[in-house]
């Protein structure tokens, strides 16, 4: 069953096309990479999935409702959520603190909001952290951080903006296990991811933009031996 379908989507700046027609779906309990050499049109992408950007033609549907013209918040609510690829930590505040500001979007209690915090700091692996200030984590801490917060607001589709971006390879590694962890507790995901390792590990399937357009889409393996995907990150000879 589709938890996403993505139909005919057009972001259009002035009259610079962002995202061109682009149409997938996303089956519930799937992990998909996104991938596409820089100014691919993956970020706005995302942001229009998650209404941060109104798309300027198509849809967005998730779980069956249509997603046009909902703010962010909404979203969230209706159990999608999103990572952003520079990680901005509320500094002095702690880390379960951090946590329970996604928990607040599922209760006013803050007893409870932090009770349901410390259950995602302990998935990520900071319980340790938990009553550290933010502003004070290295970058792969920040990362951790960064998903405990939305894994928080109890999403039901997950969409990770290079979470792996600036980190070393022991690094990479807790967060691909992190990604492998999330999908056991039944959460769909969608992962932009330039480290083309990773996202063979991780993905079920693989959609490449290029220009603004989608280029292919299939498992990883037929993804890596498309040669219009080869010449999009390599250039033709």
């Amino acid at each position: 069953m589709a938890i996403l379908e993505i139909k005919h989507v057009s972001k259009f700046f002035g009259g610079l096309a962002a995202n061109s027609d682009i149409s997938f779906h996303l089956e519930q309990g799937m992990i998909m990479g996104l991938i596409g050499p820089n100014g691919a049109g993956k970020t706005t992408l995302f942001n229009c999935i998650t209404g941060y950007y109104p798309p300027s033609k198509g849809e967005i549907v998730f779980n069956g409702r249509s997603m046009n013209g909902l703010q962010p918040d909404t979203v969230c609510k209706r159990g999608m959520v999103r990572t952003w690829q520079k990680v901005r930590p509320l500094a002095k505040m702690s880390v379960v603190d951090n946590v329970m500001v996604g928990a607040l979007c599922r209760t006013n209690s803050l007893k409870k909001a932090r009770e349901m915090a410390m259950e995602q700091v302990k998935v990520v692996k900071l319980e340790h952290r938990a009553d550290f200030l933010a502003g004070g984590l290295p970058i792969g801490e920040r990362k951790k951080l960064e998903v405990a917060r939305v894994l928080a607001t109890k999403p039901k589709l997950l969409l990770l903006d290079e979470v792996m971006g600036g980190l070393n390879p022991a690094e990479s590694e807790e967060i691909i296990q992190l990604i492998l962890d999330i999908r056991k507790l039944g959460i769909t995901q969608m992962v932009i991811e330039h480290d083309m390792k990773a996202i063979m590990r991780i993905s079920d399937r693989v959609v490449v933009l290029c220009s603004g357009e989608k280029l292919a889409e299939g498992s990883p393996q037929e993804i890596v031996n498309n040669p219009e995907v080869i010449t999009a990150y390599l250039g033709s000879e």
